[in-house]
């Protein structure tokens, strides 16, 4: 093929060589005379021949190389044909061998899953022989053999647990307290445990008389301008009650202002209310600034600051909740430095992490009012993530949650931090025992230290020592599980063995 279209050119190349040359042209006549027939001469026919032989044999010699051409192609289109047959009948036998393997794999499948079958067939039969046989359910057998494997076990167990526990402690123990030691130190404040009872003594009889009005129209007028209900005893004491703390605390405030001036009158009472409101208003604003000034939060939007200013009257199971909030703020950062977490998302959260508490406006727990009051004001999603999870109500999603929550835990359970009625700290040590005494292998529990700490007098006949590492690990998890507590709970259990010989008198 190549030979010929080589042959074409060099052909063509020797026709384009023989140019004819172009004529002399004469300039235009003015006047061109007729012009006179030629006559033709022997030479030009002789001339016209041998061009016509020579272009005569030039289209032979391309004709002839044409077919040549025509032939070898025709050769290779004829191979061509023949290689696909023989791919086609290739691929028709590899086909019939891929259906053929897999009508045979579908048999294997269908053999496979009918023994199958019959297996689990038999194998539900033999255990339900065995059931019968043992008297026992498929689980109690289970229970029994993995009881008898944990006693086996016991004592090689208790080694490993107690192996790998001194092994977690004494990498770290020694760091958790550095850092736990050095955050509570920088976190102390000077705190006076205040228990707001709102309550005014009055002078004298007449006072109190004055208070009440006639007919009832002045303590009327009080309480509708307050929201405070006023409650009055034999004594010369004054009762103020409210679920609002800064509410009552305008009553408060309110109320010693009218006693001093003595000019109490339904007019006088709205205009000393308006005017004290005014005056808790600017004290809440300073209140706000300056826990944010102490914590080193700055450009909070002054809403957010104003409700701030309200932890100063608002108090948590007797622990104010602008003390417990500097607190925490203080131990979250030192934590969050030692660890090298981000310390100005743990510093916002630690100071907003309660913020819930103090919104009275809408109805929810105080950890999703907090959440949707973070919302509202566009915080940080590190910072929406540490109010929500301060208290365990979702999973941990950072380090900087962790620290929250570890930092309000602190000071939560400080001693002498919160107020606890006596009726509840009695439910709790009870709680805290009968878990413990539930357990067979147990004599006596006792509860002390405020519930943190348990002892547990083991009887010595019904464990081993290595068994009794065991006991206390399951004490433990289910004191975890069903008694609410504040802080940690250390779990004592004491084994002990004594042997008495009396002598004969002599």
């Amino acid at each position: 093929m190549n030979s010929f279209f080589s042959q074409l050119k060099r052909v063509l190349a020797g026709n384009l060589e023989k140019k004819v040359q172009p004529k002399k042209q004469l300039p235009p006549a003015r006047f061109k005379p007729k012009p006179k027939p030629k006559p033709q001469s022997i030479a030009s026919e002789g001339k016209a021949e041998a061009v016509l032989d020579r272009a005569q044999k030039e289209a032979a010699e391309i004709k002839a190389v044409a077919e040549s051409a025509a032939a070898m192609i025709r050769r290779e289109a004829e191979a061509l044909r023949e290689s696909a047959v023989v791919q086609e009948a290739e691929m028709g036998r590899k086909r019939g061998a891929l259906e053929e393997r897999e009508r045979i794999l579908e048999q294997q499948k269908s053999v496979i899953e009918k023994k199958q079958a019959e297996i689990e067939q038999l194998r539900k039969g033999q255990v339900a022989k065995l059931e019968k046989i043992a008297s026992l359910t498929r689980e109690q057998a289970k229970e029994m053999i993995l009881g008898q494997v944990e006693k086996s076990l016991a004592e090689e167990i208790a080694q490993k647990v107690q192996e790998s526990e001194q092994e977690i402690k004494s990498q770290a123990e020694e760091k958790a307290k550095d850092i736990l030691t050095e955050a509570m130190q920088r976190g102390v404040t000077d705190c006076v445990v205040e228990y707001t009872v709102s309550t005014l003594k009055l002078t004298d009889e007449e006072m109190k008389g004055r208070i009440i009005g006639r007919e009832g129209r002045n303590i009327r007028a009080f309480e509708r301008a307050t929201g405070v209900e006023i409650e009055l005893d034999e004594s010369n004491d004054i009762y103020l009650s409210s679920f609002d703390p800064i509410r009552r605390e305008v009553a408060r405030r309110s109320l010693e202002k009218l006693i001093k001036d003595r000019r109490i009158r339904p007019s006088r009472i709205e205009e000393v209310v308006q005017k004290t409101r005014e005056e808790v208003d600017q004290i809440l604003t300073d209140q706000g600034r300056r826990l944010c000034r102490e914590t080193g939060v700055f450009r909070l939007h002054p809403d957010l600051v104003n409700i701030l200013g309200r932890y100063k009257f608002r108090f948590s199971y007797g622990q104010n909740m602008a003390v417990h909030t500097l607190e925490v703020v203080k131990i979250g950062v030192a934590i969050a430095i030692e660890v090298k977490a981000n310390v100005n998302i743990v510093r916002l959260a630690c100071l907003l992490h309660d913020i819930g508490k103090v919104v009275t406006e809408e109805e929810g727990t105080h950890v999703d009012l907090g959440v949707d009051l973070a919302k509202k004001y566009r915080l940080p999603e590190a910072v929406v993530a540490c109010i929500a999870e301060h208290h365990e109500d979702k999973s941990f999603s950072s380090a900087e949650s962790r620290i929250v929550w570890v930092a309000d835990a602190i000071s939560g359970a400080r001693p002498g931090a919160r107020y606890e009625p006596h009726g509840e700290y009695v439910k709790r040590m009870t709680e805290i025992e009968t878990a413990a005494t539930s357990y067979p292998e147990v004599q006596a529990a006792f509860a002390y230290q405020a519930g943190r700490e348990v002892r547990i007098l083991i009887k010595p006949e019904a464990v081993s020592d290595s068994q009794l590492s065991l006991l206390a690990r399951k004490i433990k998890e289910k004191l975890e599980k069903e008694v609410a507590y504040v802080g940690q709970i250390k779990v004592t259990c004491i084994r002990e063995t004594r042997v008495t010989e009396t002598t004969r008198a002599k």
